[in-house]
């Protein structure tokens, strides 16, 4: 007797129920709610928490090995590893460290003297290598971060210039940080346009003289003020983190101060006749 095909939807639904698990239990495993050294459980468990099939449970727990947060090892169970054996470049877990709310600065600082080291040399390559359709691409971006009116194009033309000079070194190893590049930009933009500290305008002018020297065909010039551009960014987020800490630590000190003034208001109510 033939086996029935499974129905289309089926096929539909089973990526994304391995998505859900992966993601959930990536995002846990990255912010530390699921700690290093902890064994994951059973797949049982999961497939009762997850309301998944023993598949799922177990494609995403492969994806989560890849990605090197787990190891997999027979009657040791599942393990969370230590940061270092991470892949700290991946997509999804620069997405799942970074987080919703506040990024993480000491890590956003850590990704920005990664970038330090990769995109003023992709600026110098681009300089000597890049034909004329890499250097429409550049300008195009550039105008488009120019004369951008709200978040979302601002952060799309960010991108595109980046991306571009990258594509433009026409270096495959190179350009295939442009996944990591981008999940960092997404990350570094909503810190650089957020609130009155933003400071994406203020950098424009770098990301001009960054354009102007590549079509030149001048790479020290560009690496120069590629440099100078991500140095910039740096700088503020050093200064933001900066901040945060002091606003949080007069926060504290605000709430110990109110809680004392509590406690000797209790204090003289009670001696009261």
């Amino acid at each position: 007797m033939a086996r029935a095909r499974p129905k289309p939807a089926d096929k539909l639904i089973k990526p994304g129920r391995i998505r859900a698990v992966l993601t959930t239990l990536g995002r846990e495993i990255a912010q530390d709610l699921i700690p290093v050294g902890t064994t994951l459980p059973p797949e049982a468990e999961l497939e009762a928490r997850f309301g998944a099939g023993r598949g799922v449970v177990r494609e995403a727990i492969k994806t989560l090995a890849a990605k090197g947060l787990v190891s997999v090892r027979p009657r040791h169970g599942t393990q969370v590893l230590p940061r270092h054996e991470w892949s700290l470049l991946d997509r999804d877990l620069l997405s799942w460290l970074v987080g919703q709310d506040e990024p993480d600065r000491d890590l956003l600082l850590a990704i920005q003297e990664v970038r330090s080291i990769i995109e003023p040399a992709a600026a110098a390559l681009a300089a000597e290598r890049a034909t004329k359709n890499d250097l429409w691409r550049i300008d195009t971006a550039l105008a488009e971060m120019q004369t951008a009116k709200d978040q979302a194009s601002a952060l799309a033309a960010d991108k595109a210039f980046h991306l571009a000079i990258l594509d433009a070194t026409h270096n495959p190893v190179l350009q295939g940080f442009r996944g990591a590049i981008d999940t960092i930009l997404s990350t570094v933009f909503t810190v650089a346009v957020g609130g009155p500290g933003g400071w994406f305008r203020d950098n424009l002018p770098n990301h001009v003289e960054a354009a102007r020297a590549i079509t030149s065909g001048k790479p020290e010039k560009a690496r120069a003020a590629m440099e100078s551009l991500l140095g910039y960014t740096r700088l503020k987020l050093s200064n933001r983190k900066t901040v945060i800490a002091a606003a949080s630590r007069k926060t504290d000190g605000s709430a110990v101060r109110t809680a004392r003034k509590a406690s000797v208001s209790g204090r003289r109510k009670r001696r009261r006749p």
